[in-house]
């Protein structure tokens, strides 16, 4: 699952609005609806102030090298 759903899914979950979401985590309206867009550049210390809201963090992961490779390839 990447991070835009995730977002999405606690948020309905929680039964909360983007603005209702936006305003618990400290951040603005406009970032809550880039994070659900899956917008490719945020700041990582406004992602984890969201995500702290529903007890999570981001944090680095093994990434599998083919699908890393892709990525590079993809945006040349």
């Amino acid at each position: 699952m990447n991070l835009s759903t995730f977002i999405k899914q606690k948020r309905s979950v929680s039964g909360l609005t983007q603005p209702e979401l936006a305003e618990k985590a400290g951040v603005g309206l406009r970032f809550i609806r880039e994070l659900e867009q899956g917008k490719e550049t945020l700041r990582l210390d406004k992602v984890n102030q969201v995500l702290n809201l529903f007890g999570y963090e981001m944090g680095p992961l093994k990434s599998d090298q083919k699908t890393a490779n892709h990525r590079k390839d993809a945006k040349s």
